[in-house]
Formats: structure tokens, C-alpha cells, sequence
């Protein structure tokens, strides 16, 4: 069985125009952000159902049962990763790769990266959103298969971010593979969000050098930050708490 794991409803749409056949799977978590501690599945599971503030039957019926098309998978299936370069994304992809090697089949494994994207492309860390058939055809041709050595250090980046270990997290970062390309970027993003000395992490420094020197109009502010700080991936959600947080701090 041939799997295509999409991380949102955004590429789902445009990826069934693009005739590459195999089932899809939709990733609709967000584990940018929340509680990800318990290390029980069903109390995993009912944490994010929790911090979203859906119930669980809700969870269950548009992000658990995608999961659990993983979970199912028969014997020599094929998964291939269609993630972004972005932190969002690399969360939520090692995740996947965590799952997957947890899984006890055999199966081959594949990220399909925005290849079709040149790194000075505006759209670069985030770029399925405008990706055409072409698009998708030339990162489904040009998709890197993950060996053991990825799936287990995909695994590991998985661990250490859920356990908040920014030190792991930063020794794993050195680690050269094409199946992770940016990764050293990614990991310091992630990193700068919790400086040392207390201070206000690079996300909320940046929101606040636009509101103060801008404009404090939320959807300028968001603009921005795209601008400025892609390599995040973060969506409205994400950038609207912390702009809530920085303008009520401010009265």
C-alpha cells in the first residue's frame, strides 16, 4: 500500500489534481504548540483534543482517525512525508517518522520536500501553498528515501522537542542528511524561543518591533512576521497568541 501523508487540508485540496496515486493521509495536529507531555496514547491523545478545546469525540473524528490509518498499515507499505522545510512542519513530520518507526512492519519511507522552490523564493519555507500540478509532480520525482539512520534520528528530534531538550535538540541539529537539509536553522528557530537569560524569545522580539514601528494592526503584524521569520511556519493561531499576549502586556 502506497501512502501520501500531507501535513494539512490545504495541500489535500491540490493534490488530488495531481494524479499521484496511493492513499492520502491528512496531518491536521499543530504540535508547534500545546501540551505534549503524557506519554500514555490515550492521555496524549485527549491532551491535544484538551488545548485545541474540542471534545475528544470531535479529535478523534478529524485528527486521531488519520492517525490511525498509520497505525493500521499493512506489511511493505510505502509513506512518503509531503512536508515543508519550516519548523511547523519538521515538528509535525518527526512525529510522523517517530510513529513510523515505532510501527512493527516493514515499509519504506520517502520526504517529499518543495524541491520545485529555490531557496531565494519568498515562498521557500513554506511553499505547497501555491504549488501547481507541475510543482507537485517535480517534488514527488525529486523525493529523498529515508534509511534507518534518518528514521531513527527523526525519531530522536521527536524526543528531545517533546521533552523540551533544547541541548538535545542542538547536539542532534549537527547531524549532516539530505533527508533533513536545513536542519541546523530549524533547530536555532526553535531555540531562540527560549533564551537563557529570560528574556522575551526572537517570535515575540520580532511581533513587538512591528507593532511598536509598523503598525499594530493584527493582520499587518502577521504580514510582517511572514516576512521577517517564515522559518517558523507559524499560522494565524500561533502568531494571534502571542500578538494578544505582547498587546495586553503593553496595558
Amino acid at each position: 500500500m502506497v501512502y501520501h501523508i500531507l501535513n494539512g487540508d490545504s495541500l489535500a485540496y491540490s493534490f488530488q489534481d495531481a494524479k499521484i496515486g496511493g492513499k492520502i493521509i491528512v496531518m491536521r495536529e499543530s504540535l508547534i504548540a500545546g501540551d505534549l507531555y503524557p506519554e500514555d496514547h490515550e492521555d496524549f491523545w485527549r491532551s491535544r483534543a484538551n488545548y485545541m478545546g474540542i471534545t475528544f469525540t470531535e479529535y478523534h473524528k478529524k485528527i486521531l482517525s488519520e492517525f490511525e490509518k498509520i497505525m493500521n498499515a499493512p506489511d511493505l507499505s510505502e509513506f512518503n512525508l509531503w512536508f515543508e522545510y519550516d519548523l511547523f512542519c519538521q515538528v509535525n513530520m518527526w512525529f510522523v517518522i517517530s510513529m513510523l518507526n515505532n510501527l512493527p512492519i516493514r515499509k519504506t519511507v520517502y520526504v517529499v520536500y518543495t524541491s520545485f522552490l529555490d531557496r531565494t523564493s519568498p515562498q521557500f519555507w513554506n511553499g505547497y501553498g501555491k504549488a501547481n500540478t507541475a510543482d507537485l509532480n517535480h517534488a514527488f520525482t525529486n523525493r529523498i528515501r529515508l534509511n534507518q539512520v534518518d528514521i531513527h534520528l527523526g525519531q530522536a528530534l521527536w524526543k528531545a522537542y517533546k521533552l523540551h531538550s533544547l541541548e538535545q535538540l542542538t547536539k542532534l541539529s549537527r547531524h549532516q542528511s539530505s533527508a533533513y537539509p536545513f536542519l541546523g536553522e530549524v533547530v536555532k528557530a526553535h531555540v531562540d524561543r527560549f533564551p537563557r537569560d529570560g528574556s522575551k524569545g526572537r517570535p515575540e522580539k520580532v511581533i513587538e518591533y512591528i507593532i511598536q514601528n509598523i503598525s499594530s494592526d493584527f493582520n499587518t503584524v502577521f504580514t510582517e512576521f511572514w516576512k521577517r521569520e517564515s522559518i517558523y511556519g507559524f499560522g494565524d493561531i500561533q502568531v494571534k497568541n502571542l500578538y494578544d499576549q505582547i498587546t495586553q502586556s503593553r496595558h
